[in-house]
């Protein structure tokens, strides 16, 4: 007889859901199935089918388990899963993963080398990152991870696979999660999968007497037919349709000698009712009591452990050497009540979460709180510093031997060490059980942490509500400068939250405690976060003087008091503060803030800093190496957030640069990433690059696609509604030939901009706005010079505009030499912005024309032959306009042009012309050449002799030269 069915019974729909899944990954049609069911219905049976499955198609399979013991240990199932996979062929080397190893050394123990101390790792970056691994994994066909028990799963883990079944669609990989039917955050997430069609939910029924039947059959090794009617009867009307019971069940009948083999079958010898125990309880313990004593005393103390547990562990509480206990577990395998965990070399599990509960439900309570005490006892003796998840063990011990105050503050201690790990979900969890069993005394203290590890999960709502029940006075009470200390950092998570109120009822409420007076290094605090408030939108006041001598004391005390932290944030603030005055004043308090950053070794405060001073040195000069250098910091530290700041900043800077297909790329690789990461912030920046990179090339149909979906993704008052007016709008206008609307568009950013101050400084007021203004002779001296003098001017993106401005006026004024030197001084200095220098370029042409400066044909040839490239043909059209008007022949646009080299283009040379030039290789006569291009040689005489004119060349011989270089591949 078998212990199982060597076949799945009755799930024909659930295998079919998995098979067509499985093979679905082929096409990228990722997706997530939930098994859910009681316990014993068949949800591991199916789980280990699909991985039968995969493993005949030869695609990676990944097992992970939870289980009530590593509940507080954060992301312990997904460690599994990825270790049951490397450790038998190693972690993979694709460079794909090279941005993401930091953030995945917190579940592959081979990369932790590579993550940064001090940077508070991110569930959500630890997700994409799994994500993106488990796309590397199935790029050949599809991956396969499995994890059961998911309801035992810590919370970190509940958040990972809620943005991992979000995003699998489009890519190779298939997730089953097994759970019960149990009220939580896994049930919560299955049903919610399902409601919004990213996972599959497969509840398991009982099984019918004829499935029941088969289930008999496929153990007692003979055909349905031929399993007695009275086995059937009483295995369906006991089990309830449960497989594991009835195969628990029949293999009591066996065991008791009621169902005996005959032959070549098997017959009822004895009654069924009376040798099946009356629950499967009594059946194990039945069983167990035919084991060796030590043997027994192992699976009691295993079953006390949880439904999992590890040799190490035994090991310790025990003290026996690894040999005995090899041999015991192997005698309790065999009795079929353990078996090995596949996802772990020293782990073992019950066959089922069903035996660990039976064996502990035939033990009188008392005898269950002794071994759970006992057990806790010999591992505190053992390792006192409870490391290894330990902590939490111990606690789950203490708590089920019924010291709750002992286990509340093991629970306590384990949540404050996953909030220092950066596991903010699983902190809350842990506290939260610590909270309902503390003792009064120790409450507060729970409390406090509590509100911590909720701040730190973004539970705003929950952390203000709870920090209110705190007692303010008596025994309970938390003393001044730990009250202080928490209203502090509430007020500061408030306000980067945008959450002004709460930020101002914080801060009263320290200020209240201070009665006054206080530690300067609380008051410095408070006044960053002071700071910080007055640059919200429409806060009322706004940053004053005051504010910015307020946050330098902060600054200095806190670095004279040692508070880098404190410092890191006042720099930032006060660099903000100085861009009004201008950049180099910014600059300096960055580079402060990035020494107080290095010196203490605060990896995330550091990439903030180079991030600003990136994006700074980029706006003044165009240079974006130090952006490119923080991004790397930020990759080097594991901080996908940060490296996508930088990225977009570098999508920003292609785009100036008018290399299109690189912003595109860095705007395809990031956009979805931002939106599933819910960096909201650079998701909607990157669609406005995206809006913006259409409007540069003149595709306003496009650009508006793109606007829709910024406006849609943020419908709030945002700082970059200028620069949509700006940059965006107003630029295509420009592209379009359309200056008046151009021109609205400036003054709906000017305007958004005066009811807003900000230091975004993109907008046109302070470069494209006045050059238009020049051209329309509206431009006014005073305020011209007072745009001049602006912190804003010294952006090389304004500047080119500006230095144009001012050639426009100098030209008006008479001075057409000094305008014609400015404009080649822009043609010098901001070739690095193609788009942008040749539209200013078609637009001074227009002024030189018109009063008698410069070169403006040369320009507008150059214009034109830029926009004829880039297909922006309404400029092009408008350059050639110009040039008619001029009085000079336009070159003809043929097939063929594009062939021609780009400095001949821009004389003006014609296709047909080309086609003389390229023969001049050869050095072939007029005759020659007529005949080989089908024309008279008085036409070829006439080409020739414009090409000498257009190229400048001396004579025919010094033509052959220049055809020869440019040519003469």
């Amino acid at each position: 007889m078998r212990n199982t069915s060597p076949t799945t019974i009755g799930r024909e729909t659930e295998l079919a859901l998995l098979h067509t899944v499985l093979t679905g990954l082929r096409d990228n049609a990722g997706h997530a199935v939930f098994l859910v069911g009681e316990a014993g219905i068949g949800k591991s049976r199916l789980a280990a089918d699909c991985v039968g499955r995969a493993e005949e198609l030869g695609l990676p399979v990944l097992r992970g388990r939870g289980s009530p013991t590593s509940a507080g240990i954060a992301y312990r199932p997904l460690i599994e899963a990825l270790n049951s996979r490397f450790r038998v062929v190693g972690v993979p080397a694709d460079p794909e993963l090279e941005p993401y190893r930091p953030a995945l050394g917190r579940v592959i123990p081979e990369w932790r080398h590579t993550a940064v101390p001090g940077y508070p790792e991110s569930a959500v970056e630890l997700a994409e990152a799994v994500l993106r691994l488990l796309a590397v994994l199935g790029r050949d066909g599809g991956c396969l991870v499995v994890l059961e028990d998911l309801h035992e799963a810590d919370s970190d883990t509940i958040a990972v696979v809620d943005y991992l079944i979000d995003n699998l669609a489009g890519l190779p990989v298939l997730l089953v999660a097994t759970l019960l039917p149990e009220p939580g955050a896994a049930l919560e997430l299955a049903r919610g999968g399902e409601r919004r069609r990213v996972a599959s939910l497969a509840v398991l029924e009982p099984l019918g007497r004829p499935q029941v039947g088969a289930l008999a059959a496929g153990c007692l090794e003979l055909p349905v037919e031929r399993v007695p009617a009275a086995v059937v009867d009483r295995l369906s009307t006991v089990s309830n349709g449960n497989p594991y019971l009835v195969e628990e069940l029949l293999t009591e009948m066996v065991g008791s000698g009621a169902l005996r083999a005959d032959g070549d079958g098997w017959r009822v010898a004895g009654d069924l009712a009376t040798a099946v125990p009356a629950s499967v309880v009594s059946g194990l313990r039945h069983r167990l009591e035919q084991l060796d004593p030590q043997v027994r005393d192992l699976l009691l103390l295993a079953a006390t452990l949880g439904t999992g547990f590890s040799l190490g562990t035994l090991e310790l509480i025990t003290g026996h050497g690894t040999r005995p206990l090899l041999d015991h577990l192997a005698t309790a395998a065999a009795s079929g009540f353990v078996v090995p965990d596949p996802t772990a070399v020293d782990q073992y599990a019950f066959r089922h979460a069903l035996t660990a509960e039976a064996l502990l439900a035939g033990l009188p309570p008392a005898e269950r709180a002794v071994i759970a005490r006992r057990a806790a006892e010999a591992i505190l003796a053992a390792d006192p510093a409870l490391a290894d998840g330990r902590c939490q063990l111990v606690a789950r011990l203490r708590e089920l031997g019924g010291d709750g105050a002992g286990a509340a503050l093991l629970y306590a201690e384990a949540g404050r060490r996953e909030l220092a790990a950066g596991a903010s979900a699983t902190a809350v969890q842990l506290l939260e059980r610590a909270h309902g069993l503390a003792a009064a005394a120790d409450r507060t203290d729970v409390v406090e942490s509590l509100v911590y590890a909720l701040a730190e999960a973004g539970q705003l709502d929950r952390v203000f509500a709870l920090a209110e029940s705190l007692p303010a006075a008596g025994a309970g009470a938390l003393d001044i400068e730990r009250r202080v200390a928490l209203h502090t950092r509430l007020a500061w998570v408030a306000v980067i939250a945008e959450r002004a109120a709460d930020t101002l009822a914080q801060i009263a409420a320290a200020r209240t405690q201070l009665g006054g007076s206080g530690d300067p290094r609380q008051t410095a605090a408070l006044a960053v976060v002071e700071g910080h408030l007055a640059l919200l939108p429409g806060h009322h006041g706004g940053a004053t003087e005051e504010t910015e001598r307020l946050a330098r004391e902060a600054a200095e005390v806190a670095e004279r008091e040692k508070l880098p932290v404190v410092a890191c944030q006042a720099w930032q603030l006060l660099a903000l503060l100085a861009r009004e005055r201008g950049f180099d004043d910014a600059d300096a308090c960055l580079e402060r803030m990035l020494a107080v950053a290095e010196a203490h070794t605060l990896p995330v405060w550091r990439v903030e800093a180079l991030l600003r001073l990136g994006g700074n040195a980029f706006m003044r000069s165009g240079d974006a190496r130090r952006i490119r250098e923080a991004r790397d910091a930020a990759r080097d530290l594991g901080a996908l957030v940060l490296a996508q700041h930088a990225d977009g900043l570098l999508a920003m800077d292609a785009l100036q640069r008018a290399d299109f297909p690189a912003a595109r790329e860095i705007i395809d690789r990031c956009l979805e990433p931002s939106a599933r990461m819910r960096n909201l912030g650079i998701h909607r920046y990157l669609l406005l690059v995206a809006a913006t990179v259409a409007a540069h090339q003149g595709r306003r149909r496009q650009m508006e696609r793109e606007l829709l979906r910024f406006e849609r993704a943020d419908d709030s008052a945002s700082f970059l509604t200028p620069v949509l007016y700006g940059l965006c709008r107003a630029f295509c206008a420009l592209l379009e030939e359309n200056r008046a609307r151009a021109v609205e568009e400036l003054a709906a950013a000017a305007a958004w901009e005066d009811r807003h101050p900000n230091v975004f400084y993109l907008s046109g007021r302070y470069g494209l706005g006045p050059l238009l203004a020049a051209l329309a002779d509206t431009a006014d001296r005073s305020a011209h010079a007072a745009v001049r003098a602006a912190p804003a001017a010294a952006l090389a993106w304004n500047r080119q505009f500006l230095v144009l401005a001012d050639a426009v006026l100098l030209g008006r004024e008479g001075r057409g030499r000094e305008a014609a030197a400015l404009v080649e001084q822009a043609a010098r200095e901001f070739r690095g912005f193609p788009t942008a220098h040749h539209l200013g370029l078609r637009l001074v042409a227009e002024a030189a024309l018109a009063d008698g400066w410069g070169e403006p044909v040369a320009w507008l040839r150059t214009a034109e032959e830029y926009f004829h490239e880039a297909g922006v043909r309404s400029v092009a059209g408008a350059c050639r306009s110009m040039i008619r008007q001029a009085g000079v022949v336009v070159a003809q646009r043929r097939t063929g042009r594009e062939l021609i080299p780009g400095e001949l283009r821009t004389a003006g040379v014609t296709p047909r012309e080309y086609d003389v030039f390229a023969l001049l290789v050869e050095r072939l006569g007029n005759q020659d050449i007529a005949q080989r291009l089908s024309i008279s040689p008085r036409t070829v005489e006439k080409h020739i002799a414009s090409l000498l004119h257009k190229t400048g060349s001396p004579d025919r011989a010094e033509l052959c030269s220049l055809a020869r270089a440019l040519c003469g591949d």
